[in-house]
């Protein structure tokens, strides 16, 4: 289920930048340009922090198979 939102929070902020760089001018002068390089690198933020959770997310056949042996290993302990 989290892999899904990682990979949809991906496609907007794809879609979002795909409609915003040809409008922003990152070398203007003032508020402008401050405001078009502080939006790209909190885009840049939000696509690096959803790619390293969709990458680094834990199998679910992992934590499947570690919980049935921490169950085998209480079940062996209370015998």
């Amino acid at each position: 289920m989290n892999k899904n939102r990682y990979l949809l929070c991906l496609l907007v902020c794809g879609m979002m930048l795909y409609y915003a760089v040809p409008n922003l001018s990152v070398f203007s002068e003032g508020p402008s340009g401050i405001f078009a390089i502080s939006w790209l690198v909190l885009a840049l933020f939000v696509i690096a922090g959803n790619l390293s959770a969709l990458l680094y997310a834990p199998k679910k056949s992992n934590v499947r198979a570690e919980r049935t042996l921490k169950q085998v290993r209480k079940r062996l302990r209370s015998n």
